[in-house]
């Protein structure tokens, strides 16, 4: 397992381009049959990919854990991204279909992921943070969780926001996610921007074209910066950096917060001609 260092919003005004994909942007997730997953000192938050296709892939215990089992001390969200695929979590199996969400809490200690056709694999992301408390396992189909339409096609961000862990859908001790799909036509996320103080955030991006890609935005609001993402990669977001994004073509983004509280709408507004 990767360690991800947190970094200082001073020292992250002399970065150039390398430097900050190293320190923030998370790539060759997906590997064949194989769960990659990094350790981030923002909250404790790992976040990672798991890409079963011929094998099953089991949820292994790692040395940075300091525990017994992966989730002995620990809460997780899962998102397919993918195929149709199975996860097994101590001994029942759950059918998770593309952008259907399954939370295993603390204390679930085997847990195994499938793919129900090799030919059209499963991709789960996979966000885990501390837990203190014990919350049942959920799984979310996409079709029934609650969502809402914003933005318009006049600011090219027309999109459907689709929650599935937060304080009035799945329960937890202090994950939140959801999803992003933009509409067609529309290229902006997160714009207006925002940062909040009180949790870190970390952003996927899927469904993005081989030939396309996202210019992320970062950084604190008067010193921004930006990455190039593409398919299948995620961005790690510290609680003083906006979040935002444009790219070449919709696409669609899974974004999952940790930290301080549960309350989506927890943000610290930063209006657009303020941002530099």
């Amino acid at each position: 397992m990767k360690a991800l260092h947190a970094v200082h919003p001073d020292d992250f005004k002399t970065y150039d381009t390398e430097k900050i994909r190293s320190r923030f942007l998370l790539t060759d997730l997906k590997e064949k049959n194989k769960a990659n997953f990094t350790y981030s000192h923002y909250d404790r938050m790992i976040i990672g990919l798991v890409h079963p296709v011929t094998e099953k892939v089991i949820l292994a215990n790692y040395s940075n854990l300091r525990a017994d089992y992966f989730l002995e001390r620990r809460e997780i969200g899962i998102i397919n991204v993918g195929g149709p695929g199975i996860i097994v979590a101590d001994g029942t199996s759950y059918q998770v279909n593309k952008l259907d969400a399954l939370y295993l809490g603390k204390g679930v200690k085997e847990v195994a992921f499938e793919s129900t056709d090799p030919t059209n694999p499963a991709v789960f992301y996979c966000l885990s943070t501390p837990a203190h408390q014990n919350y049942p396992t959920s799984l979310l189909v996409h079709a029934d969780a609650i969502s809402a339409v914003m933005g318009s096609l006049d600011t090219a961000n027309e999109r459907r926001i689709i929650k599935y862990i937060h304080r009035d859908g799945i329960q937890s001790c202090q994950l939140v996610m959801g999803l992003t799909i933009l509409a067609n036509g529309s290229v902006w996320n997160t714009m207006p921007a925002h940062t909040h103080d009180r949790r870190m955030e970390a952003y996927f991006y899927f469904d993005v074209e081989d030939n396309q890609r996202v210019f992320h935005l970062m950084g604190e609001p008067q010193q921004t910066r930006h990455l190039l993402m593409g398919n299948h990669e995620a961005v790690v977001s510290p609680p003083w950096s906006i979040h935002s994004g444009s790219g070449t073509k919709n696409y669609s983004f899974i974004w999952g917060m940790g930290g301080e509280n549960l309350d989506y709408t927890d943000m610290d507004p930063v209006a657009i001609q303020d941002i530099r």
